[in-house]
């Protein structure tokens, strides 16, 4: 399967069929026309002369040539490499670094940041802008290509490399993972299932296409779905649902709780609504409550990570059962139980599968087609994730005799907030900086709004002083917004083992202990 044909499917099929509305820019597409962009660019970036499985690095909000990219990269044995918007210079030089994409391809708004990179990076050869604020060298490009069908494409697919995404921000290396044709073909088979997709249907993309999301949005696509971009706002999501009858999309905690903040929120028709899938972190059993009586439809949640797109679903039925009927309400804190093309199991530091009573915790392994190829250019980082063909989430949790999963603590200390991922450890080495700092540990806490917040405990030098605005002004000089830490408490020690390891667990339990949902 080459999932760059997926266009070519329904330009067959249905050419007319309205295949992308972008709203940011006003413009709609139909498949068609979507299909001859497509064949376009792939010719067009092989025309540069590229070869098979080299790198075109994206930065870009999302839009219609950016969905266009995915696939004519596919149809041409070329390998995205989409990258967060977000970062700044410095982090993007790691991610180009380690991608050493042959052409980058920037939207007009990061012209400057484009500018920027040239100066630091040296792989890549061809730098193109589009759009608003861009050069037009990228529309150039492609009016002058052929839009015959790409004669790489019937050779390209299966474990061929698709693209490449980037695990949140950094603790100091980039961390690639490298999907393929295949992996991305299993994984929307597991979420086609999941979400019980209908020809019907239209989805909203809610998230930004460097995240792992983009396979639900290929895959609604791949069924000949709508799909319709936008860059979130809560009020402008509901006024899409309205105008454009959306049935689907996936939103983290913090989307679904400012939807419903809408003032208005009664007024919008949003009866089109068939499922929404929550996914990103944890979401309080209140606010599920809240959902399935606001939104006219079912809910589902969606656990999974880059390295394995979705690997755990509860379902629509536990959902409503559990919220509504008060039968196994505890599984509202579980991220339910292994996909259709997925195998899941909880072990022990030996992979031995830990008792299903609840309560024994272990490590969360995942063995599926829908799995990574590995780190890109990591085969340190990919033997150390990926063993005997499970891939080790680094996600501790317990399972019942039902084998439902319950995510206990995250055993990297990672952060989900707002739906980004975010390394404590990174954010630990910003506050390092400032010279006042003899110690410091971060950890995630509750957050209504956000899912979780960044919190920074902090053990000054003595003798020295600093206040908080200090610290997080420190941070914010080498971290993006969304990183930096929200909140900061000084100590006069952190606790710690034996060995000397700071104990973070013993930081979150005051936090989580009262908290209506499991991390």
């Amino acid at each position: 399967m080459n999932i760059g044909l997926i266009p070519a499917k329904w330009a067959r099929l249905a050419p007319g069929r309205e295949a992308i509305v972008d709203q940011p820019s006003g413009r709609r597409i139909n498949f068609g026309d979507f299909d001859r962009l497509v064949r376009k660019l792939a010719n067009a970036l092989r025309g540069l002369g590229l070869d098979q499985g080299d790198r075109v690095g994206i930065l870009s909000m999302n839009s219609i040539e950016y969905a266009a990219l995915y696939f004519a990269c596919g149809r041409a044995g070329l390998v995205t490499q989409p990258m967060n918007w977000r970062l700044a210079a410095p982090e993007l030089k790691k991610i180009i670094d380690n991608g050493e994409p042959r052409v980058y391809i920037t939207q007009g708004q990061f012209a400057p940041m484009a500018k920027e990179l040239q100066a630091i990076v040296e792989s890549v050869e061809h730098w193109l802008e589009y759009g608003p604020g861009g050069d037009g060298s990228f529309e150039t490009l492609v009016d002058g290509a052929s839009d015959a069908e790409p004669v790489w494409s019937s050779s390209v697919g299966g474990d061929d490399p698709l693209f490449i995404l980037y695990t949140g921000g950094t603790t100091g290396e980039s961390k690639g993972a490298l999907h393929s044709h295949k992996s991305v073909w299993f994984g929307m088979a597991n979420q086609t299932v999941a979400e019980r997709i209908v020809p019907t249907d239209v989805y909203m993309l809610t998230g930004q296409m460097f995240h792992i999301p983009v396979v639900l949005a290929m895959n609604y696509l791949a069924h000949g779905c709508p799909l319709v971009l936008m860059n979130f706002d809560a009020k402008l999501a509901l006024e899409l649902i309205q105008a454009e009858r959306v049935s689907a999309f996936l939103g983290v905690t913090t989307m679904l709780n400012w939807m419903m903040a809408v003032d208005d929120f009664d007024s919008y028709d949003i009866s089109s609504l068939r499922n929404i899938q929550y996914g990103g972190g944890p979401m309080p059993p209140r606010v599920i409550k809240e959902a399935l009586t606001k939104f006219p439809c079912t809910l589902i949640q969606g656990y999974g990570q880059t390295e394995g797109t979705t690997m755990t679903f509860l379902s629509q039925e536990d959902h409503l059962n559990a919220a509504l009927h008060d039968v196994h309400p505890e599984r509202l804190k579980s991220c339910g139980r292994e996909g259709f093309v997925t195998s899941i199991m909880v072990v022990d530091d030996d992979g031995n599968p830990v008792p299903c009573d609840g309560a024994t915790t272990g490590q969360i392994i995942v063995k599926s087609e829908a799995n990574m190829l590995g780190y890109f250019r990591r085969p340190d980082l990919t033997a150390q994730t990926i063993r005997d063909g499970w891939i080790w989430t680094g996600d501790i949790a317990t399972w019942d005799e039902e084998r439902y999963v319950f995510i206990v603590d995250r055993a990297k200390d990672m952060i989900i907030s707002g739906g980004e991922n975010i390394y404590s450890v990174q954010v630990e080495e910003a506050i390092y900086k400032h010279p006042a700092v003899l110690e410091c540990a971060v950890i995630g806490v509750p957050d209504e709004v956000w899912g979780e917040s960044v919190k920074a405990f902090v053990v000054l030098k003595p003798g020295e002083s600093a206040t908080e605005i200090e610290l997080v002004d420190t941070a914010k000089e080498h971290l993006a917004s969304f990183q930096k830490p929200r909140s900061i408490e000084f100590l006069d020690a952190l606790p710690k083992a034996a060995t000397g390891k700071i104990l973070k667990r013993v930081l979150r339990e005051p936090f989580w202990a009262d908290n209506d949902r499991q991390v």
